[in-house]
């Protein structure tokens, strides 16, 4: 069996109320629930939550909540790793061992069944650890420059300064959407970052970091385009 883990923790302070907040018509969390039942791929689609109006809007999507997130994995500095060992331990302990669980964002309204199921094919294929959703940086990260204390620019790395653009090396950034793991993998805390992973790539519309109102904003715009792009 594989299960969905969509981590939503009730404190969130740049966004009040982030995961439940209503992003185009339905609750912000809505949206990766029913990617997740609608993909076909899981045996159950858990929230992991220490709120209970979030675990109230989950269950009203078809999600399941048979537990409230201890305390000591709801505070700012709990890692995303231990939230998702705690829900494939329970589950195990529970009576059904997992193959698979797949850690879904809540606050990945861009997140697509057909994504979902491409990671599941890609892990399996791979017989690694993980496989986790990427896309590419839309300029070279060698020509990034910084602005110092005194308001002035320099560059991370000046030796890339004359060297063209399509001569360097591309490269990825994780796109916050979903990661998934063997549950031996998860219940190990084995790293994400590494050489035991695949990645699955999205197309750069479709990633979006939403961490502050103008982020919401932004996401907002490239959802209803995107939506109305597919119709």
């Amino acid at each position: 069996m594989n299960v969905a883990v969509i981590p939503a923790r009730g404190g969130s302070k740049r966004i009040p109320r982030k995961n439940i907040k209503e992003f185009c018509g339905k609750p912000m969390i809505a949206w990766s629930i029913e990617a997740a039942l609608e993909s076909g791929c899981f045996s159950r689609v858990l929230v992991s939550t220490d709120d209970a109006e979030i675990a109230e809007v989950a269950r009203k999507f078809g999600a399941e909540v048979p537990f409230l997130r201890p305390a000591e994995l709801s505070d700012d500095h709990t890692g995303t790793i231990p939230v998702i060992r705690h829900a494939v331990e329970w589950v195990a302990n529970e009576g059904e061992r997992p193959e698979y669980a797949c850690c879904i964002y809540a606050t990945a309204p861009f997140v697509t069944p057909a994504d979902l199921k491409r990671g599941l094919d890609l892990i399996k294929k791979a017989g690694c650890s993980y496989a986790f959703s990427v896309t590419s940086y839309p300029f070279p990260i060698q020509r990034a420059i910084r602005i110092d204390g005194n308001g002035r620019v320099g560059m991370f790395d000046p030796a890339q300064f004359t060297t063209r653009s399509q001569d360097l090396e591309e490269a990825f950034h994780d796109a916050g959407q979903f990661y998934w793991g063997s549950a031996d993998a998860w219940i190990a805390e084995e790293k994400i970052f590494s050489e035991k992973a695949v990645p699955v790539l999205l197309p750069r519309h479709q990633v979006q970091d939403i961490d502050t109102l103008e982020d919401w904003h932004r996401a907002e715009l490239m959802f209803r385009a995107w939506r109305a792009e597919d119709k």
